[in-house]
């Protein structure tokens, strides 16, 4: 798609929202922006560091040493991030009534940092800490605070930050790595209130997910290759529906073959044009 076309198909879809309100549906996309990296090159192809797994990471204690030793090391990428204007044109257009509601399946918390409501985080958020065995929740700062103070010597420790919060650590820094334990039983399960590969969303949520889908008139996908099938899934009811998909994103999605339209360009400059020529404040 040239220029000329990805303006013609921005102008289309500024139409589209124009005639009725839509459910917006985002991927890590949104938030590269942000200095948050995102999964996929523009063929959906991933990279980075192996993903974890959920069945690893809860029956393996090297697992989750490995996880929160990177986890330290890359947390302030994601804590220090903020909303870029992405996020904030698609909170004005939700506040404008132009978006119905937001799924995510985005970690970062940043839509709600933007000012976004009614937000379904599909795999949910790392400001939180789950203990896997008394079920206390905390929150991530709280978690950090208790890694730093077990493990001083990765403190200035500075890596390459992945997605997630994750981040690219030598070998010989998870050697040394001491992992703290839950301040209420005692055990060692920590985790961050995120799905990891090889589990499934939490079913109120995809429950959330779904109603949503079903009362909505279209969707718009923003920043997703669709890889994941939590969120591909979404679109294929959609589909199913005979409702129109729409997409924000600058490479291949699992979807395109059922798109009515997709613009490529970047989110952070396609979603703040769209605002401002749709007169939303």
């Amino acid at each position: 798609m040239d220029e000329t076309q990805a303006c013609e198909a921005l102008s289309a879809l500024c139409q589209r929202l124009a005639r009725e309100p839509v459910l917006a549906l985002t991927g890590a996309g949104i938030s590269t922006a942000s200095g948050i990296p995102d999964y996929r090159d523009t063929e959906g192809v991933r990279r980075g560091n192996a993903p974890m797994m959920h069945q690893e990471f809860v029956n393996s204690l090297s697992a989750r040493k490995r996880y929160w030793a990177r986890a330290m090391v890359g947390w302030h990428g994601v804590d220090d991030a903020l909303p870029n204007p992405a996020h904030q044109a698609l909170a004005r257009l939700q506040a404008a009534g132009l978006i119905t509601s937001v799924i995510t399946q985005n970690v970062d918390g940043l839509h709600e940092r933007a000012g976004s409501t009614e937000v379904i985080e599909l795999h949910g958020n790392l400001h939180r800490v789950v203990c896997l065995d008394c079920a206390k929740t905390l929150p991530r700062a709280t978690m950090q605070a208790a890694l730093e103070a077990a493990n001083p010597s990765l403190q200035e420790v500075r890596a390459v930050l992945a997605p997630d919060g994750d981040a690219h650590l030598a070998a010989t820094f998870l050697e040394q790595f001491n992992l703290p334990r839950c301040p209420v039983c005692g055990g060692d399960r920590l985790k961050p209130d995120v799905v990891f590969f090889g589990d499934g969303v939490a079913p109120p949520t995809a429950r959330a997910a779904w109603e949503a889908t079903e009362r909505a008139a279209a969707m718009l996908v923003v920043g997703s290759s669709l890889m994941a099938y939590s969120s591909y899934r979404l679109c294929l009811e959609m589909s199913r529906q005979g409702k129109p998909l729409l997409a924000i994103n600058l490479g291949r999605t699992r979807a395109d073959a059922l798109l009515a339209l997709k613009v490529r360009q970047p989110c952070e400059g396609a979603l703040p044009w769209l605002a401002d020529q749709l007169g939303v404040a």
